[in-house]
């Protein structure tokens, strides 16, 4: 089982994107589902989470600008991400866990002012 991030890219401060977290097969036992972010120089953080009873969190850095939603089989994570701003620019990568601990190789987003 792997995953594949998509949906990064460069935007101007204030527009929005998705990013969509793709399986190459279907993952029978999730638990959790969860993105993250790695800044350059910067340790790897969570951005948002959500669990199998569908309650969700959210770092207080993107609380109320970003949502996490899960989807069918074949991509089961999206990140929709509005009101960017550079502060946001990172490698975004999705995260899965269930019986295996999987991730991406993660989406780059680059935010201009």
């Amino acid at each position: 089982e792997r995953l594949g991030e998509s949906g990064g890219g460069l935007v101007q401060s204030g527009e929005s994107l998705t990013l969509s977290c793709a399986a190459s097969e279907t993952i029978r036992t999730i638990l959790v589902l969860s993105w993250y972010r790695q800044a350059p120089g910067k340790q790897r953080q969570l951005v948002a989470s959500l669990d199998n009873n569908g309650q969700t969190h959210y770092e207080a850095f993107v609380r109320g600008r970003f949502t996490i939603s899960r989807g069918g089989d074949e991509t089961p994570l999206y990140l929709q991400m509005n009101d960017l701003t550079p502060e946001d620019t990172a490698t975004y990568y999705c995260n899965i866990r269930g019986v295996q601990n999987l991730w991406g190789q993660g989406t780059q987003v680059a935010v201009s002012s």
